[in-house]
Order: structure tokens, then C-alpha cells, then sequence
């Protein structure tokens, strides 16, 4: 099974800048994006084989995610269950016969960690959240994290410390997530992979200089991880100041 997540930035202008070449391409099971930035009616996609599933922000033109998966899941949900979180469009939850995937935008702390209280709020009830997930059925959580988690996973890490995305406070929260039973496939599989990032500013030339940061996830239940075939970074992919990554599942 074939599992691609990707922020795109705006799908409609993804679409201007190839994402159909690529989905085709790709040929996934299942793809998540984060940061779709419509409401379904603004947008006519035809993806023969693939069933699509929205969650748009009620503000317009803001965040929201979306689901295109050609293996029909059991049952969709959206958001967490918590008003208060669930205005964004942020989560997409589908249950399949072996997992849960939750398909997740998180919020960002903003510049000045402007948002940072929003932001500890929304990780310890995402976090509650997918623990209970995950006392049913094994679960598989992909999308833009917004943290690099460790050093290794940002260009310029100590010129970071303590801005959105690097905070202590943000690092620690994704800490309390792993030691939660959950493992970060990308980083279980290549724990010393260096330079090898999901997200370039546009600012600086930074993806010609490839200073990136690795803040997009496959995280799964530690009982799945044997199932891990592989968890990839496909940074040569543009259409966004992301790229997508992918995760690879045995049956």
C-alpha cells in the first residue's frame, strides 16, 4: 500500500504547477493534502477510481485539508471532536480494516510564537486524540507537523532556536507524541540521513540551497512499524514551497 501526504499551498494553484502529472504519476492508494485553501464547490476534480473527502476552514481560503483515497475506507471523520479545534479544517480521520490514517494540519505558532498557547492547547488534545485512536486499532498520523523535531532535521538550527517550528516548546510536544508509542518512520529508518528536508521558504533562495527543514511526517503506531516497507522524501517534486513525502506499506 502507497500512502502520500503533501502540503500543497493552495491546490488550485498545485494544479497550475503539475499536481495532476504528479498524482498520476504516483499512482498512491491514498493521498493527503494539507493547506487545500477552498471550499469543495470552488474547485471540479475528476480522479476516476478515487473517492474524495474535504475539510475545509470555515474562514475562506485558509488551511483545510482533503482525502483522495481508491480503497474504501470504513468511515470518515473530521476533526477531533473539540469545537474550539474544529473551525480550521485541520484533520481528516479515515478508518480502514488494519488502521486509522489521520491526515493532519497543524497549527503554526506564528511568528513571535504569536499562537504558541493555541498551539500547546491543540497538541495535547490531537495528541489525547490519536492515543484513543490508537486503543482501538493501530494508527497512522501524516501531514505538516510544523516542527523539525531534532537538529538534524533543520538547515540552520541554532539561528532557529526558539522560532516557530524549532520552539522548545513545540520540540517537546512532538518528544511527548513519540514516547507516546508512536514512531517517526522517516527518522526509525534513516536516524542519521542529514539534509534531506520537506519545506524551503521562498524567501532566500532557500530550496536552491536546499537550507529546508523536515517538518512534514509519516508517524505511526509503534505496532505498525514493522509494516514500514519504507518512508520517503521525494524533494524533487515542486508545485508547492513543500514537497510530498510517502510511506510504503506491506500487506
Amino acid at each position: 500500500m502507497k500512502l502520500i501526504s503533501w502540503n500543497v499551498n493552495g491546490l488550485r494553484a498545485a494544479i497550475g504547477k503539475g499536481f495532476l502529472d504528479f498524482f498520476q504519476a504516483a499512482d498512491a492508494d491514498v493521498v493527503c493534502l494539507q493547506e487545500t485553501k477552498l471550499q469543495p464547490h470552488q474547485i471540479e476534480l475528476d480522479l476516476p477510481g478515487y473517492q474524495i473527502f474535504w475539510n475545509s476552514a470555515v474562514k475562506k481560503g485558509y488551511s483545510g485539508t482533503a482525502l483522495f483515497t481508491r480503497v474504501p475506507p470504513l468511515a470518515v471523520t473530521y476533526g477531533i471532536g473539540i469545537p474550539e479545534h474544529d473551525t480550521e479544517g485541520r484533520v481528516i480521520t479515515a478508518e480502514f480494516d488494519g488502521f486509522y490514517l489521520v491526515n493532519c494540519y497543524t497549527p503554526n505558532a506564528q511568528q513571535g510564537l504569536a499562537r504558541i498557547d493555541y498551539r500547546m492547547a491543540w497538541e495535547d488534545a490531537f495528541r489525547a486524540y490519536l492515543q484513543g485512536l490508537d486503543g482501538k486499532k493501530p494508527v497512522i498520523l501524516c501531514g505538516d507537523l510544523n516542527v523539525a523535531h531534532e537538529e538534524i532535521d533543520l538547515k540552520n538550527p541554532k539561528a532557529n532556536r526558539g522560532n516557530a517550528g524549532f520552539s522548545d516548546q513545540e520540540r517537546g510536544k512532538m518528544t511527548e507524541l513519540l514516547s507516546a508509542g508512536f514512531a517517526d518512520t522517516f527518522r526509525r529508518l534513516y536516524p542519521d540521513v542529514t539534509g534531506v528536508y520537506s519545506w524551503w521558504s521562498y524567501r532566500f533562495r532557500a530550496r536552491d540551497n536546499n537550507a529546508g527543514w523536515r517538518i512534514d511526517y509519516f508517524i505511526v503506531s509503534e505496532r505498525l512499524m514493522p509494516r514500514v516497507a519504507d518512508s520517503q522524501i521525494l524533494t524533487q517534486v515542486m508545485g508547492s514551497d513543500h514537497c510530498p513525502v510517502l510511506l510504503s506499506l506491506t500487506e
